[in-house]
């Protein structure tokens, strides 16, 4: 592992051609192209006496740059030790005067893994003095070839503008969280290799707003995780005919999207383009946060900005369903259940009503159809013959205004989804999970697993869970994990995500002071899996053993979290 910080010239002063000089990347220390400026000779004593007021009048700027303002963005950053085995994977981090790179590969064995570091955007490195916009950026580098410049190439390079005065982030290609996708890409050319290789990175945005604010955190968020593509992370790492094979499916730990019916506000647009903004309270359900709202706002006020309530409240992932399974899901739970009553009725009259079907409930905040989830699960696995997903239906937090499903909904909507799989695939059970080897549920086709409310071991509480820091959940991890807990559970259910969406104040502010970046959900990502992804790394397989299937869940699915669950697999599977 390199870290390497590239301080620029900071000087005012200094000339022209000393301050548009590049910094070399290949240097390990902190560097500046600020000469140290020679010492004048002695002169006549009233000649210095002239010469001194220059020097106050520098010593005044240099006391005015000090105290001007910054924005600070804290970034923490994973890098995959199997892409690292590929030759050298760079992330670097650049603002206006800081450069800092964070770097893994192939030839240093003591590589890290995740990489932290909070960088400023300071006004006193912004030329303009009206503009004090800097550009913060990160840019993903593979090289293959492992040597400097050879096979080297840019996956991906992200940016954003952020104001060093009144912190306000805007503009580039991080400005809205939906513009934020995972970016798969091929590493090797087409015909080079037995079975080319896929890299995805998992990257977000979260703008902390104005300075001054002391709800959420101060400092902007931003999270980039480089992992390999999961899309057949069982094939690959359970090859069939292999003596993996014979393991028991329980074996693994598969990464999972929490929530992941909440990637789209289609749905809830709809409702809203049809009852108006005033039906929010309904949707949300919850008084406690409607009532930390109205204490700073009026109803009318409110209705306008529904749909900043909504997804500060509900938005839990920004991918499409495929996406997630090809970073590497294999779990998901979801919560089919009916519109709330009242909206149900309602869009119902007229046209351009949100259809009458099961949807994801969060809360009473519809999400994905749950004939789309099915379908699309279905088509990943049609298309991935080696690769076995598993569903829980839950219900719990749907309020009872919502209907649940009848056996009878159940059974047709899984069955409309097979229709297109004919006898390809078998649907499995909790029996199944338990006690199946992975070759059995191969060779019986049942690499769909349906299960309801199964008993399992869950690490999340209300109270725990509800951080903006992360350190209660990973205290709680220990606590929870023991086998007293987990002996004869189906699973065993790590959460890595908070729920400041259980903080009242915290929902408001990020809804009243909402922009296309900024999410309660979104605002805590970075700094808590800085903590409980090394946490899970190092000690999951001490406080799980190695003969429950586990899970391990996040928001906003990212490669960090899925490679962490590959890597504990391979060890699982070993043992």
């Amino acid at each position: 592992m390199r870290l390497k910080t590239f301080i620029k010239d900071r000087n005012p002063f200094s000339s022209s051609s000393s301050s548009s000089k590049a910094t070399s990347p290949s240097s390990s220390t902190p560097t500046t192209s600020n000469p140290t400026p020679t010492p004048a000779p002695a002169t006549p004593s009233r000649t210095s006496s002239a010469s001194s007021k220059p020097n106050i009048f520098r010593k005044m700027s240099f006391k005015i740059q000090e105290k001007l303002p910054s924005k600070g963005i804290f970034v923490n950053a994973y890098i995959s030790p199997t892409v690292a085995s590929w030759g050298t994977c760079s992330i670097t981090l650049s603002v206006p005067g800081e450069t800092v790179v964070f770097s893994s590969s192939s030839a240093d064995k003591g590589s890290k893994q995740f990489f932290s570091r909070a960088i400023e955007v300071e006004a006193r490195n912004i030329p303009s003095l009206f503009d004090k916009k800097g550009r913060f950026s990160f840019r993903v580098n593979l090289n293959l070839g492992g040597g400097e410049g050879a096979g080297d190439r840019v996956v991906t390079e992200q940016w954003i503008d952020v104001n060093a005065v009144t912190g306000l982030a805007t503009g580039g290609t991080m400005d809205s969280i939906a513009a934020t996708p995972s970016i798969f890409a091929w590493v090797d050319p087409e015909g080079t290799q037995p079975r080319r290789r896929e890299v995805v990175v998992t990257y977000g945005f979260y703008e902390s707003g104005p300075a001054g604010q002391n709800v959420l955190p101060k400092r902007h968020q931003c999270y980039i995780a480089v992992s390999p593509a999961g899309s057949r992370w069982m094939e690959e790492m359970v090859p069939p005919g292999s003596w993996q094979e014979n393991r028991r499916f329980r074996r693994l730990v598969l990464p999972s999207a929490h929530d992941s019916g909440m990637n789209s506000m289609a749905s809830s647009t709809k409702v809203l383009g049809k009852m108006g903004g005033a039906v929010v309270g309904t949707l949300v359900h919850d008084n406690r946060i409607m009532a930390e709202i109205a204490d700073t706002i009026s109803g009318p006020a409110i209705a306008l900005i529904a749909p900043n309530i909504i997804y500060s409240l509900a938005m839990t992932q920004k991918d499409s369903l495929d996406a997630m399974l090809r970073i590497g899901a294999r779990y998901f739970e979801f919560r089919p259940a009916y519109c709330h009553a009242a909206v149900r009725q309602a869009m119902q009259k007229g046209k351009d009503g949100l259809p009458d079907r099961l949807y994801f409930q969060h809360g009473a905040i519809p999400g994905m159809g749950y004939n789309v989830f099915l379908a699309d699960v279905v088509a990943f696995l049609l298309a991935h013959q080696q690769e076995i997903v598993v569903v829980q239906l839950r219900w719990d937090g749907v309020p009872n205004e919502c209907a649940k499903p009848s056996d009878q909904d159940k059974r047709e909507y899984l069955a409309k989804a097979l229709e297109r799989a004919g006898d390809r695939i078998v649907v499995g059970n909790e029996n199944d999970l338990r006690n199946a080897t992975i070759g059995e549920l191969r060779r019986a086709k049942k690499r769909l697993i349906m299960m309801e409310s199964v008993d399992s071991l869950s690490t999340y509480t209300d109270e725990g869970n509800a951080t903006l820091d992360g350190q209660s959940i990973v205290d709680a991890f220990p606590r929870v994990l023991t086998e007293n807990n987990w002996r004869g559970k189906a699973f065993i259910n790590i959460q890595c995500q908070a729920t400041a969406t259980n903080i009242p104040r915290a929902v408001a502010y990020s809804v009243l002071e909402a922009g296309t970046t900024s999410s309660c959900i979104l605002a805590t990502k970075a700094i808590c899996d800085s903590k409980t992804l090394p946490w899970c790394r190092d000690n999951v397989l001490a406080t799980c053993g190695f003969d429950t299937l586990v899970v391990m869940m996040n928001d906003f699915l990212d490669g960090a979290t899925a490679d962490v669950a590959f890597q504990l697999c391979k060890q699982r599977l070993m043992a």
